[in-house]
């Protein structure tokens, strides 16, 4: 947002609560990549350094990038400034309220996030005798009190953590709902290349049945497409969704297999439709036909685990990476909904000067994504140099 308005001649100031990319300094775990290459996770204007274009960089890496960024463009930030709440003032413009002092402004950008607030279910009670931690505060395996850990969420992060407990030596049990699975690399090409080709990225409506399916996506290791057979060929005891708590036991749905089953199938119409791509465009690409073997399904599927008692499975720790809520409750100018949900299109709010930036699906699906939101800033920094040149001609 900073560039575009620095492209457009518009003095700004961005205040950050901590640092710049503090997310990636304290709320990652230490291996942790990206899950997009290179060439693509990141902005338009500045590569990665020392990153191969189709390598995965780690959190270092990105830190390191976003604050060379924020240097290459002289952004105008104020860290360490924590805004407490945001008013409408009686005229034209905002107040912040801050620890520091009020900040007045004519325009506003909201720029957060959409991975606010950790979000655990409140199925397993504090006083449960095991340690409950958010991924966003998971760190390494050594960090985990002795014992087998149960890991919920088949996003992501739950693949990644569950398969980083077992590569060392943990005993792993990994609660699996419904997500998507796509293939790291398909045909020569990275599964990123393939939504872009594909027109995924510039997906304007999402398919309600799928706003709570999480991608099971991975840039570890080299980077390698998500199997939970051979996860559980591994040693990774898969288990349905986490459904309730009751005499010491959690309790899972009976969903395992169907799970899986959707899984396969998201994954088999990527490369249906990456084949139909290449053959529509006439694309000398190598064929793939092994990517369509499906693992044979392991014992905890066929016969799925339905309760766990912690003592007797010797439980010591809950990872629940089950993702983010948001939380705008420090917003004070109704633009809420009811959920506490921004009410926007494309970024923009029906209170003049006020705007939203990365949250998903602000314009199309890339929006909240690192190398997305470029084409979002540049039309909200369009909409304020019009509003700020109208003022000015009075």
């Amino acid at each position: 947002m900073s560039e575009q308005l620095s492209k457009r001649g518009l003095p700004h100031l961005i205040v950050e609560r901590h640092r710049i990319a503090e997310r990636w300094r304290s709320e990652r775990w230490n291996g942790l990549h990206a899950n997009g290459p290179a060439w693509h996770d990141r902005l338009a204007l500045m590569p990665i350094a020392g990153v191969d274009p189709d390598g995965f960089a780690t959190p270092a890496q990105m830190i390191e990038y976003f604050v060379a960024f924020a240097e290459r463009i002289a952004a105008p930030i104020r860290c360490g400034v924590d805004v407490r709440a945001l008013h409408k003032c009686a005229g034209r413009g905002f107040r912040a309220q801050t620890p520091s002092g009020e900040i007045e402004a004519t325009n506003v950008v909201v720029a957060t996030g959409p991975f606010q607030r950790a979000a655990i279910p409140p199925i397993v009670p504090p006083g449960a005798g095991v340690m409950q931690i958010h991924s966003n505060a998971y760190r390494n395996p050594d960090q985990l009190p002795a014992g087998a850990v149960l890991v919920v969420g088949a996003g992501s992060s739950g693949v990644q953590i569950a398969d980083e407990l077992s590569r060392a030596g943990r005993r792993v049990f990994l609660s699996v709902g419904r997500h998507e699975r796509p293939p790291r690399r398909y045909r020569g090409r990275d599964y990123c290349w393939w939504l872009g080709v594909l027109g995924k990225w510039d997906a304007t409506v999402r398919t309600r049945s799928k706003e709570h399916v999480t991608i099971a996506v991975s840039g570890v290791y080299g980077g390698h497409t998500i199997d939970f057979r051979r996860l559980a060929a591994r040693g990774v005891t898969l288990v349905g969704r986490a459904d309730a708590f009751a005499a010491g036991a959690i309790h899972f749905l009976p969903d395992l297999a169907s799970s899986l089953a959707e899984g396969d199938e998201s994954y088999l119409s990527v490369l249906d439709e990456a084949d139909a791509y290449v053959l529509r465009e006439g694309l000398d690409l190598p064929e793939e036909p092994t990517a369509r073997q499906i693992e044979p399904e392991p014992a905890c599927v066929r016969n799925p685990i339905v309760r766990l008692g912690l003592r007797e499975a010797g439980i010591g720790a809950i990872v629940w990476a089950t993702g983010y809520a948001l939380d705008f409750g420090w917003l004070k100018c109704g633009v809420l909904d009811q959920r506490g949900a921004p009410i926007h299109q494309r970024g923009i709010t029906d209170v003049a000067g006020l705007y939203f930036l990365g949250l998903s699906w602000l314009s199309r699906r890339a929006s909240s994504f690192i190398f997305g939101v470029e084409r979002d800033a540049a039309h909200l920094a369009d909409r304020i140099a019009a509003s700020h040149e109208q003022v000015s001609r009075g």
